[in-house]
């Protein structure tokens, strides 16, 4: 009788245990994440597109710019612009954008331009399927 109490005692504790880590699993995305990173005036863009919960999550991260510098950053989906507008660089040279999309018929392809105020501008593109 003791080993039966024993055992049992010990399968609840480990179940018990357990139990917590059953629910800390990250959610799976509902498909691969894209990124496409370049420079542009001494900064570093990084543009990433991911398909989470059926929706798009679309951020675009510029780093090590000139503290106080202007960006325009400019977001397309299937080549409707959801986003125009000039940022300032923060304290630490950061730009940071993120955005949701749904999802359209067919694959969605994704476009960023950005611009330093005054100066040249480079664009990329990320098609998901």
């Amino acid at each position: 009788m003791t080993h039966l109490r024993t055992a049992t005692a010990a399968l609840a504790a480990t179940s018990l245990l357990a139990a917590p880590l059953a629910f800390a699993a990250p959610a799976q995305a509902d498909g691969p994440e894209k990124e496409r990173s370049f420079r542009l005036a001494g900064a570093e863009v990084d543009f990433k597109v991911e398909k989470d919960d059926g929706r798009f999550e679309v951020d675009v991260d510029i780093d090590d710019a000139k503290q106080g510098s202007k960006w325009r950053v400019v977001l397309r989906h299937d080549g409707k612009v959801f986003h125009n507008k000039v940022h300032r660089a923060d304290g630490e040279g950061d730009v940071d954008i993120d955005k949701r999309r749904g999802d359209t018929k067919g694959a969605d392809t994704f476009k960023v331009t950005v611009k330093k105020v005054g100066g040249k501008s480079k664009s990329r593109t990320i098609r998901m399927r």
